[in-house]
């Protein structure tokens, strides 16, 4: 097994963890060949640590077992040109070292120093977003690492061409872990790319928003698997409820803008409902009904204002009460 980048070595190599990001690094323009891409990203590295500060210092002579391997400079006195070649001499020499050997772990921790400009040309395009850009570099260094130990020289490819997929994926792997507010599964996270293409290439041949059954459709998936992509999709951001809206309109907090749950509809639904049905009752008995429910008068109270008996009063309000309930229900 390799020896981790952060074990003791030589004064020389300093960690490739540690590294410190320029300010200055240029921008990436849109999206080209893998090779040309990398070609601009040793060569825009390159000129950043000639004008930069220099943090890597002239390495010592290799150690015994080593020999014949050129000098290393200073980060600042390599092109792009001299870089990809003495990374083409590092390569050949490190597939015929021995794994886990002090000789293996110093070429590799080598080639880790002197390509670090292509983690910070790749780290350079995701400078938009909300992650420090030190962890964005750190994680690129993983993939360099990874590209590093898997890169065969015989292939007759340059390495950063074969690097920097690795590195801006490892890079992306990050962000799709980590920048969800709710955890969901990977294949939900997934399922939120494949919806949101999709959606944006039916939208362009429709000349409207997709229905659920198109984008199930379009996918090849059923649609309650659509529907359970679109909810995980409300999981990516989530907001504060004491959030102010970001316009200075005057607005509340969401938290305030937020609906509630208005018992009192049902009540209106029901008032509505009874209507015609207490408009049909005998006169006497909308009288009853008036003086029980919006008088608040007692039974012995409404048969004294009727002339009839307390219990003429009940045996009316039952049968008025049971013919209403009777009406209410068969609508519904």
């Amino acid at each position: 097994m390799s020896p981790r980048l952060d074990e003791p070595r030589t004064p020389t190599a300093p960690s490739a963890i540690h590294e410190t990001v320029p300010g200055h690094e240029p921008v990436p323009g849109p999206r080209r060949h893998a090779g040309a891409e990398a070609a601009e990203a040793a060569e825009a590295a390159a000129e950043a640590d000639a004008t930069g500060p220099q943090d890597l210092a002239p390495q010592d002579p290799a150690p015994e077992g080593l020999e014949g391997l050129p000098e290393i400079p200073a980060a600042g006195e390599l092109s792009a040109v001299d870089a990809r070649a003495l990374s083409r001499t590092l390569f050949d020499r490190l597939a015929a070292l021995e794994e886990g050997t002090h000789e293996h772990a110093y070429v590799r921790n080598t080639l880790i120093e002197l390509n670090l400009a292509l983690v910070k040309f790749a780290a350079s395009r995701f400078r938009t977003r909300s992650e420090p850009m030190e962890d964005i570099v750190q994680v690129g260094t993983i993939g360099l690492i990874k590209a590093i130990d898997r890169f065969e020289l015989s292939r007759g490819v340059e390495f950063p061409t074969f690097a920097m997929p690795t590195i801006i994926g490892e890079i992306k792997r990050f962000f799709r872990d980590t920048s969800w507010s709710v955890r969901v599964p990977r294949r939900l996270q997934e399922l939120r790319l494949d919806l949101a293409k999709a959606g944006d290439e039916l939208s362009q041949r429709l000349d409207r928003a997709p229905t659920v059954d198109e984008l199930a459709g379009h996918l090849g998936i059923p649609r309650d698997e659509v529907l359970e992509g679109m909810a995980a999709s409300n999981a990516y951001t989530a907001s504060s409820l004491d959030a102010q809206p970001e316009d200075d309109d005057g607005e509340s907090a969401l938290a305030d803008r937020i609906g509630y749950e208005d018992h009192g509809i049902e009540g209106i639904e029901y008032i509505e409902s009874l209507k015609p049905m207490i408009a049909s009752l005998a006169p006497r008995d909308r009288t009853i009904l008036s003086l029980r429910f919006v008088a608040n008068m007692t039974q012995s109270e409404i048969g004294e204002e009727l002339g009839i008996s307390q219990m003429h009063v009940s045996r009316l309000l039952t049968r008025t009460l049971v013919k209403l309930r009777k009406g209410l229900t068969a609508e519904q």
